[in-house]
């Protein structure tokens, strides 16, 4: 399986007035392609400041990030979306406009692309609201629109930073069920960091477990259902209860 993204020894500190704080520590893992990979760990332990690691977003104190097999920069950046807690979608433009919003930024307004653009919204249930305002948009369909905007520019990879985490729990159940499964068909990579162990183990195919600050790999677990489940099948396996507790037994003799 072809390796898509490599970390390798990554360490982070914050710099203030008062001092030094570490952040992360030694963080080593490789992510191939088709792979979704959930961290998840104790609040605090870094978690968010590793996506924005990944994201090219900070610069690590040590360590490397390999792209493709080559250092990332701010270049190869381009292949990398970032899906955030918040949408941000822009409230003056239409979801059209909004989804067209990265292109317009690197200039790939094409005829190739908005034609890409238009069989995403059709796809995942958004034509008709192509010229809505987000506010006219419930929290889940803004969420997919979030999710268009990031796919239409092709991304090599996805970095999914607690995206439901803003919702009610029963359009979070839905929304992640929903792009959980835009993210297979998509046969997309991607890396989410989540508290929620049971969106973790409904999402991922291996979840890393951090440590306390400074986050460290405390292990790695790899999810291996049966067979190919959406995430809402995934919760009603036989087998999800048992990863749960796994994950959870793991967490708390970390946090103990």
């Amino acid at each position: 399986m072809h390796s898509l993204f490599e970390i390798q020894h990554l360490s982070y500190a914050y710099h203030t007035m008062q001092g030094e704080t570490a952040a992360l520590s030694d963080i080593t893992f490789t992510v191939n392609t088709g792979d979704f990979v959930a961290i998840v760990g104790p609040s605090g332990c870094g978690k968010s400041t590793l996506l924005n690691l990944l994201a090219g977003m900070l610069t690590p104190e040590s360590g490397t990030l390999l792209l493709n097999g080559i250092p990332l920069t701010a270049d190869s950046r381009c292949h990398i979306g970032y899906m955030l807690q918040q949408d941000y979608l822009l409230e003056w433009r239409s979801i059209w406009k909004n989804v067209l919003l990265g292109l317009e930024i690197r200039h790939e307004v094409t005829e190739e692309s908005c034609s890409y653009a238009k069989q995403l919204l059709k796809q995942y249930g958004l034509e008709k609201f192509s010229h809505s305002k987000p506010s006219q948009l419930s929290g889940g369909m803004r969420q997919r629109a979030a999710l268009v905007r990031t796919l239409v520019l092709k991304p090599d990879l996805l970095l999914l930073d607690e995206p439901f985490s803003a919702l009610d729990y029963q359009t979070r159940l839905s929304v992640s069920n929903d792009i959980g499964s835009i993210i297979q068909k998509e046969k997309k990579t991607a890396i989410l960091v989540t508290h929620d162990l049971a969106e973790a183990v409904s999402l991922a195919d291996r979840i890393i477990i951090l440590t306390e600050r400074p986050g460290r790999i405390h292990c790695i677990i790899p999810v291996a259902f049966p067979e190919q489940l959406t995430p809402m099948e995934r919760r009603d396996h036989a087998d999800f209860k048992t990863y749960f507790n796994l994950i959870w037994k793991e967490l708390h003799h970390e946090t103990t």
